[in-house]
């Protein structure tokens, strides 16, 4: 029955626990119509309450904070009296730090269940995760069991498990599986308590193991023994309390831990105490050997001093990253004091740790010193960016030696490329991940095969991120902002840069466009004008914006007898993510990433799995742009894997899609769970087109057309539902088929070529079953419907009348060239608002009439982030764009688009 959860048994439950797990477990088991009497968790920390006593109090849940529950081990009666006035039946326990007196479990007509991070028996008591890492178990899950006075050894409930992957942590495999099947387990406990069917299975006694909480001091790696099992140690403590060893001396603490596949790379030896062979650090990170020769990879690193460094950089950081200077290098380093002396003639004395500026150097000051320095020393690369990066005689001595023997100079970019002669020209393609300005194979060494559309033929393989490729590419943009040249530079040189990438791009646009064509199946002419054409645009325009972005002066009450003064900072937010979609490769990519790059931040952008050709060349042009290291990074990969993974990652403070909405969904969910992620979502649209009687036929034949088969339909605004009043629509209807009779099918390299082939095979067969759902709930089919009996992807274009409203193609996009069709009845202007606007989804809409008033009132009246009239598909660089309800929030273009991925400083003086 459609409604049978309502008549289910409800209980009256207490919650007794803590954090988001028990928040969502609260707000779980009231949705499902189960009455909280009471919530039972933790006093305010720092004066700020626990998630689960927000979520409660807001929903007028009574709220108990005790400290404690019993003192000398006897109950605090007035705890006891406060938990029993409530009445509950049920305890339910879904993560609690405090110990419950035994009186409080078993007083409720039904006892008490808790949730256990383990299979138990196995891994009784705390750290269950760590401990199921620690020992390499194949398996974890969780267990709901029944409270009693043991330490959980209660009778089980309730079991779900999952695989543990080979560099699984606690958190992935938490945020995985332990949190969100634990919730819905939680719930589905309950139920089965209130419907009496809840099993009580004793605990076996075999095979029983408990463990207590690591501590520091007992948490040193063991490295005499196989590279495996270091692994499982390091990650079973990452992060608390942190894996350690030896090195040179002091100890250091080991995180991110990852076994290594295919050859490793590169490196510079390092002693590691207790290690069967020298570790080796490398450009990925420190690679240490097991006992039995298998390496693992080990990310960063803390010191003693609480210093994190990435592992990568052991030997350049402190004071090992100064060098030895040559005889005849201190004969320089003395003129170059001689110069700053001459500079700064304020300054006593030139130290080794003077400071350029803090001595009183203005900017002409620098000028003065780089071309000193270069008259000096002929042949040097130095640039006045070099001085602010090293701003005291020491460090700046050092940067110039290095410039000197050649050590500052990027690793040359090298491309194995992919190679295709097509349409009369030779495309060059990267199809390699692109991580910290190289391209390289994925860490696991897998790829997948691309395909085109037009014929099904491979163009070539594709490197398939990892969740370790993320890492590392996460890695790199933090580091590029945190560190880098993009974080400090001045923004109108950072403008410089992207103008100099659009120069680049349309250099090579009509390369682009072909490999956005045979990658995606968009015919060449569109691809030309529209996704490589307006992707050029739309990084020109945001150049333009980077010397512009500015805060402004507050009036505020002045705190007398003092003055006080308050402006805002508009400032970047850090490492952005980007996931984009198959149909506008590069135009998406382009979207999105220049307003994040123009604001100031760094990104890792995630092509979609079956058109990523484009990102890797736009990758390319970049370097050649000179766009510093770790700035871009770009993935190849799943949804599922990397997606996920930009998702949950705690570096990422800025997440930016464009796909489905239940994609959406989840992107938004893990964004929350994670580290409450800024995101903007670009979702799914049913975009109504309101064709009155009064227009011109002509131009609504033709627009109308164009909002559905424009790129083959594979177009986020779309129109997606068409109501032509009745008057017309028969005439409305003759005019479209006679039109599309006259399209020419066939390949997108074809110049004449109207309409390409669907981007891929699984939407084209999605596609035709949504046309025979449309034919099977009683829509006219008048055109079209099946696939074209020719090789590749293509799809006739389609047209269905007689559509009702309750039919699935008038709910559901289609996202293809389907034009679906209803009437409404002649003047009905109301009643074909109320219909259109009858949609969870608000992206785009249009209407065709010559009456302005009707126009206007229309528009004013229709629930989507863009309304066309008169027109369809007309964007623009410098017009927002974005939806309503439930096609997602948040802009992509125009100066609403930069504002995504800024946050705004308030700064108050006194004086």
């Amino acid at each position: 029955m459609k409604h049978v959860h309502y008549y289910q048994n409800k209980l009256k439950l207490a919650i007794i626990g803590q954090s988001l797990f028990g928040q969502e477990v609260y707000s779980n088991l009231r949705k499902q119509g189960h009455k909280v009497v009471g919530v039972f968790t933790v006093p305010d920390k720092d004066g700020k309450a626990d998630p689960l006593a927000v979520a409660a109090e807001k929903d007028g849940t009574p709220v108990f904070k005790f400290p404690r529950w019993r003192v000398k081990g006897k109950p605090i009666p007035e705890v006891v009296d406060a938990y029993k006035a409530v009445g509950a039946e049920l305890n339910v326990m879904p993560f609690c730090s405090q110990f419950i007196p035994m009186n409080i479990i078993d007083q409720p007509k039904h006892g008490s269940i808790i949730y256990h991070p383990s299979i138990l028996p196995l891994h009784r008591g705390a750290s269950a995760i760590n401990w199921t890492l620690i020992h390499g178990d194949k398996k974890a899950g969780f267990t709901v069991f029944w409270a009693d006075d043991g330490l959980d050894t209660g009778p089980i409930l309730l079991q779900r498990e999952c695989a543990v992957e080979p560099n699984d942590t606690v958190d992935t495999l938490y945020n995985r599986f332990l949190f969100p099947e634990g919730i819905k387990a939680m719930v589905e406990s309950v139920q089965l308590i209130a419907d009496g069917k809840a099993p009580r299975v004793p605990q076996s006694e075999e095979g029983a193991s408990y463990e207590g909480i690591q501590k520091k001091s007992n948490a040193k790696i063991n490295l005499a023994q196989p590279a495996e099992a270091i692994h499982n140690w390091i990650r079973g403590h990452d992060k608390v309390p942190g894996a350690w060893t030896v090195i040179d001396g002091q100890t250091v603490t080991l995180y991110g831990s990852s076994m290594l596949g295919g050859s490793v790379p590169a490196g510079q030896p390092l002693e590691v105490e207790g290690a069967s062979q020298p570790g080796l650090v490398t450009k990925n990170g420190l690679v240490l050997y097991g006992t039995d020769g298998k390496p693992l990879l080990v990310k960063n690193l803390q010191f003693e001093d609480g210093k994190m460094i990435p592992a990568s950089k052991y030997f350049s950081s402190g004071e090992s990253s100064s060098v030895e200077l040559t005889d005849d290098e201190k004969k320089m380093a003395s003129e170059i004091r001689n110069i700053w002396k001459s500079i700064l003639s304020n300054v006593p004395a030139i130290e080794d740790t003077t400071d350029f500026f803090k001595s009183g150097a203005a900017s002409m000051d620098v000028v003065r010193l780089v071309e000193e320095v270069k008259q000096k020393c002929a042949g040097v690369q130095l640039q006045t960016e070099d001085v602010y990066m090293a701003t005291t005689f020491q460090d700046f001595i050092q940067m110039f030696v290095r410039k000197l023997r050649g050590e500052d100079q990027e690793e040359e970019l090298v491309i194995d490329y992919a190679t295709k002669d097509v349409n009369n020209m030779t495309v060059k393609m990267p199809y390699q991940c692109f991580i910290n300005g190289q391209f390289e194979d994925a860490e696991n060494g897998k790829s997948y095969q691309t395909i085109n559309p037009t014929d099904g033929s491979v163009i070539c393989k594709v490197s398939y991120a990892s969740v370790g490729d993320v890492d590392r590419a996460v890695e790199a943009a933090k580091e590029a902002y945190d560190n880098g040249p993009w974080g400090r530079m001045n923004p109108r040189d950072r403008g410089s840069l992207l103008y100099k990438l659009a120069d680049l791009m349309e250099e090579h646009q009509e390369e682009l466009a072909t490999i956005e064509s045979i990658d995606s199946g968009a015919v060449y002419t569109l691809a030309l004008k529209t996704h490589v054409g307006m992707s050029i645009q739309t990084f020109r325009y945001f150049a333009g914006w980077c010397d512009k972005i500015q805060g402004k002066t507050i009036p505020i009450n002045q705190a007398r007898p003092n003055r006080n003064l308050t402006f805002t900072k508009r400032e970047p937010l850090g490492v952005c993510a980007i996931v984009i979609p198959w149909n506008y490769p590069l135009m998406m990519l382009a979207w999105k990433s220049a307003a994040c790059l123009a604001a100031g931040n760094t990104l890792v952008l995630k092509p979609a799995q079956v058109t990523p050709l484009t990102a890797l060349k736009f990758a390319e042009l970049s370097v050649k742009a000179g766009i510093p290291k770790g700035v871009i990074n770009i993935l190849p990969g799943s949804g599922g894997m990397v997606g996920q993974r930009l998702s949950d990652h705690p570096d990422i403070r800025k997440l930016g899609f464009t796909g489905s909405t239940p994609i959406g969904k989840q992107i938004m969910k893990s964004c929350a769970v994670s580290n409450l992620k800024k995101v903007s979502l670009e979702l799914g649209g049913k975009s109504p087109l309101i064709i009155f009687s009064d227009c011109d036929m002509d131009k609504a034949v033709r627009m109308g057309m164009s909002s559905v088969y424009f790129n083959k339909g594979e177009n986020c605004i779309a129109a997606g539902r068409l109501f032509v009043e009745e008057s017309i629509h028969d005439e409305y209807i003759s005019r479209v088929v006679e039109e599309i009779k006259k399209m020419k099918i066939g390949d997108p390299l074809d110049r004449s070529t109207d309409h390409g082939p669907q981007n891929h095979k699984a939407h084209l067969d999605k596609l035709l079953e949504y046309c025979e759902v449309g034919i099977k709930e009683g829509a006219t089919l008048v055109y079209g419907g099946k696939q074209v009996d020719r090789p590749g992807y293509f799809m006739e274009p389609t047209v269905f009348t007689d559509v009702e409203d309750h039919m699935f193609i008038a709910k559901e996009e289609s996202f293809g060239p389907v034009m679906v069709v209803s009437k409404f009845k002649n003047g009905d202007v109301e009643g074909v608002l109320h219909r259109a606007n009858d949609t969870e989804y608000g992206l785009a809409s249009g209407v065709f009439t010559r009456d302005i008033n009707k126009a206007m009132y229309v528009s004013e009246r229709l629930e989507a982030g863009t309304v066309f009239i008169n027109t369809y598909n007309k964007t623009d660089v410098a017009s927002p764009f974005g939806g309503f309800k439930q096609s997602g929030f948040g802009k992509d273009l125009g100066e609403d688009a930069l504002m995504e991925y800024l946050k705004t400083k308030a700064v108050t003086v006194e004086y």
